[in-house]
């Protein structure tokens, strides 16, 4: 079963478990022993209202990404934290009706009548999905195409747990010796021994999963491997040494006594990256409204100060390779890079102008780069964006560079607030090593911490 129908599968039954528990509570609530009339406003205003709002709540605890052969168990829990939170908020907007209305608190005990048959329906129409979906795969139907690169005697425990195990939802592709051509008859055909030809491989056989064997003291190897799957829209997962597992050093997605450290795991549960998104809706929205009145003083002031247009437009490298533009307030002479190409900023730029240097100091340029972050190409926090070319450049000479394309770039960030601008190849290094301490951090907590450090920058006038 494909991800799309996955979803599909779980929208239909949620759709039915939903509108049956909002029918039997309204029983309950409403009518009592009274029948109901199927066609009132009363009953399917609200049960259309209380659908789309279950809809949200699902989608805010990630109940709609992929689920794609995890632990029913993990599954169960997930619906049982969703539907608790969900019923409460209920609660007090039931207290809140009861209260206007004058009905009395006793009907406020059936939200635990609603609680319990809520989890009852969605828990077994999950349930029944995720096993059909477990029978599929167990047949041979729906699996993910996978390559295994590695050592030849981890691999083939890996390979022959997998064949043990079809439910695990891989179906080996071929195998890629990392430590020559194999010299006896191996199960995973084809076998390729060439690192060089992983690109390939991976387009001409429809890759999805790339499970790696290699060790974990291996690291130029490992990082060789990251680095090339890196553009392509794969899994990575690895097959760790006991010293990893003992240490605890990575989360681990185990089933059938078989562990697997993911290597580009979500970044942020579902509902933190909801509420990431809200801030950057809130915090650009009223930047921007308040900054309007002084957009005409600015751009006056530019304007005077230099010859050139107002704003400054820009390609960027955004989340997973995609371009972008951004926009800012110019702050230095028209056509800067005209003669030299694409370089860097350097301190006391001579090509800053007057009122550019100001309005660095106190990032007063980055204000329409907000527009960005509205849209959702930005984040108010994040990696900074690149420009293509160093982009390129940057992922040929410095390993795991793209990885800083997994999340959204940001108006200011870690790197940002703890090291100045790049002026050479050296400090580029030093905040990618900021950047992927971001990434592999990321939380609302650091996030609010970064703001704190970014206020503390403009109000001191440290920018540049």
């Amino acid at each position: 079963m494909s991800g799309r129908k996955e979803k599909i599968f779980l929208l239909i039954a949620d759709f039915l478990a939903f509108n049956l528990a909002w029918f039997i509570h309204y029983i309950i609530r409403v009518e009592s022993n009274i029948v109901p009339n199927y066609t009132s406003i009363e009953f399917l205003l609200p049960m259309f209202v209380i659908y789309i709002y279950w809809m949200l709540v699902f989608s805010f605890f990630g109940l709609y990404t992929s689920w794609y052969a995890k632990s029913r168990f993990d599954e169960f829990i997930a619906i049982l934290k969703a539907v608790s939170v969900g019923v409460f908020i209920l609660f007090f907007a039931i207290f809140l009706d009861d209260a206007s209305s004058g009905v009395s608190g006793g009907f406020r005990a059936i939200i635990l009548v609603y609680w319990f048959v809520m989890i009852a329906f969605t828990g077994t129409g999950r349930f029944f999905i995720h096993t059909l979906q477990r029978s599929l795969l167990m047949k041979g139907l729906g699996l993910k195409k996978s390559l295994i690169i590695g050592s030849l005697e981890k691999s083939k425990k890996l390979f022959d747990e997998i064949e043990k195990y079809p439910a695990l939802g891989y179906k080996v592709s071929g195998f890629l010796s990392t430590n020559g051509q194999p010299k006896e008859d191996c199960k995973m055909n084809p076998v390729y021994s060439d690192l060089n030809e992983l690109p390939e491989i991976i387009k001409n056989e429809n890759i999805t999963e790339v499970l790696i064997t290699v060790g974990s003291s291996e690291h130029d190897k490992l990082i060789d491997i990251i680095s090339i799957c890196e553009p392509f829209k794969v899994g990575m997962k690895i097959m760790p040494d006991m010293y990893d597992i003992i240490s605890g050093q990575a989360r681990m997605n185990q089933i059938y006594g078989l562990p697997l450290i993911d290597l580009v795991p979500p970044l942020l549960p579902e509902w933190e990256r909801k509420v990431k998104r809200v801030i950057d809706i809130i915090v650009s929205s009223v930047t921007l409204l308040l900054f309007m009145p002084f957009g005409l003083i600015i751009a006056a002031i530019i304007k005077i100060d230099s010859k050139g247009p107002v704003f400054y437009k820009q390609i960027r490298v955004g989340q997973n390779g995609r371009n972008f533009n951004i926009y800012k307030f110019r702050s230095m002479i028209q056509d800067a890079e005209k003669n030299s190409g694409p370089v860097w900023s350097l301190k006391d730029d001579p090509r800053i102008t007057r009122f550019g240097k100001i309005m660095r100091k106190y990032r007063i340029d980055e204000i329409p780069n907000f527009l960005s972050v509205l849209t959702g190409a930005m984040s108010f926090i994040g990696p900074r964006p690149e420009r293509p070319f160093f982009v390129d450049k940057f992922s040929r000479e410095i390993p795991l560079y793209r990885r800083r394309l997994r999340v959204k770039p940001g108006i200011t960030g870690w790197a940002q607030v703890k090291h100045k601008y790049d002026e050479s190849f050296e400090d580029v290094k030093v905040k990618l090593q900021y950047d992927l301490y971001y990434i592999e951090n990321i939380s609302l907590r650091l996030d609010f911490k970064i703001i704190l450090f970014t206020i503390h920058t403009i109000l001191f006038g440290k920018g540049r």
